[in-house]
């Protein structure tokens, strides 16, 4: 006899696109903290967090109360023809949060995608330059320009082209991989200087911007040296480019004590675009910059019909009244050291983890065949995430190979259910070597 979540499956099968799939056969039901629960009633460790969404954790109350409370209200009137406070009231916060003493303006809109375009065009605008260059490894979204700046071909480009013009890649800081062969510190970031020589084959008076991922979300969790940024953004500034930091999936303390990645690095970006955690799983998203290149664009040259919805806003700004009075910043920041105590551990036990990376919980293991040779590890990675499914706990993949798990848990989780899911995590490592 069939259970409910092959039940729903079967229904799934016949109403929904082939293309918009989900990565495990399961469907939940409700969710709690770092907790998920299917249909069946099975619980679920999450290390995944929606994808990078529930950092204040799953149903938190103060979320749902604020989501509640404006919903009774009203859910939409436009904020393009007749605006409400509590936008105003996000948009004042953003900017006070956003990194640099410069004075900031926002613009609130939906999804990350859309985040990342609206940076596009209002760099485009304030330039009056049209390339734009990413790096490497590089996930900004699915959209037709989005997708031209993300790196992976499948599934995210494969068969959808021809793509956006004047979208230029360059190589990153992926030291465990340098695309240049050398070894940091020696190499004193010649992927950086590689923007200079870059400027031989497209003009600086052609680049608008420069966008990228402090930590790079879906290409691997690479995360640059100390160097790396403030050269970038010195590059851009003499150039006349602007930088924009893209922190969809590394913002809102994803990468421990800080609130935004990029200020590890110590710089402040031109433009910054914010999504995913921002709203606790409600659709918002928000471009935060210097009010100069913000106010360049004309009224109504940005927005949307949906753009800073009420209930979305005022779910964010639950969201930051949680990390002020659960210190989460805090709690961030001993999360990302338990964690990487636990994979360096796990490297130890594991020949098959070589590299790990990353700032604060937002870590990942890079699987290889062998740590000398390098070879990615996709179907290993691919048998371990499985595995640790069917134990009870939620984790994803990523990278250009297919090789690497990454963290993405709620920042609210609780030592046991982190031991316990590094615990499954362990095993999935040991049943490979059965396997063999």
């Amino acid at each position: 006899m069939k259970n409910r979540n092959e039940k729903i499956g079967e229904v799934r099968s016949r109403v929904m696109a082939k293309g918009f799939a989900s990565g495990k056969p399961v469907y939940i039901e409700s969710a709690k903290g770092a907790l998920l629960y299917d249909v069946e009633g099975k619980e679920y460790i999450d290390f995944g967090g929606g994808i990078a969404v529930m950092n204040v954790g799953h149903s938190n109350p103060k979320v749902v109360k604020a989501i509640q409370d404006q919903a009774a209200k009203f859910t939409h009137t436009c904020f393009m023809v007749t605006p409400y406070e509590v936008a105003v009231k996000l948009g004042e916060r953003l900017c006070k949060i956003a990194p640099g003493k410069s004075p900031k303006k926002a613009v609130l809109i939906n999804s990350g995608a859309e985040a990342v375009e609206n940076a596009v065009k209002i760099s485009r605008y304030y330039t009056k330059k049209q390339g734009i260059v990413v790096l490497d490894h590089a996930f900004h979204g699915r959209t037709l320009l989005c997708m031209t700046m993300t790196s992976k071909v499948k599934p995210y480009k494969w068969g959808f082209g021809p793509f956006a013009p004047e979208v230029y890649r360059i190589p990153n800081a992926y030291c465990y991989r340098c695309p240049f062969g050398l070894t940091y510190p020696k190499c004193e970031c010649a992927c950086a200087d590689y923007l200079k020589d870059f400027f031989g084959k497209i003009a600086p008076d052609m680049i608008a911007a420069l966008v990228v991922e402090p930590v790079q979300g879906e290409g691997g969790f690479i995360t640059p040296p100390k160097e790396y940024f403030p050269k970038l953004a010195k590059i851009c500034s003499d150039n006349g480019i602007l930088f924009v930091a893209d922190e969809i999936q590394s913002g809102m303390a994803r990468t421990g004590g800080r609130m935004f990645a990029i200020e590890y690095w110590g710089v402040e970006p031109d433009l910054m675009t914010v999504a995913k955690s921002l709203a606790a799983g409600m659709p918002l998203s928000a471009v935060v910059g210097k009010q100069e290149i913000m106010d360049s664009v004309h009224p109504g040259g940005i927005g949307g019909t949906y753009g800073g919805n009420p209930v979305c806003c005022a779910a964010a700004m639950a969201v930051l009244d949680v990390y002020e009075e659960e210190n989460l910043l805090e709690k961030s920041e001993k999360l990302g050291k338990k964690v990487r105590k636990y994979f360096n551990e796990l490297m130890k036990k594991h020949e098959v983890i070589g590299d790990v990376r990353g700032l604060g919980p937002m870590l990942a293991l890079e699987l290889v065949k062998d740590r000398k040779t390098k070879e990615p590890a996709p179907e290993e990675t691919a048998s371990v995430v499985k595995y640790a499914f069917e134990k009870g706990l939620n984790i994803l993949s990523c990278g250009q190979y297919s090789n690497v798990i990454r963290t993405m848990m709620p920042l609210v989780i609780t030592d046991e259910q982190l031991a316990k899911g590094v615990s499954i995590l362990d095993e999935a490592f040991a049943s490979l070597k059965k396997k063999k």
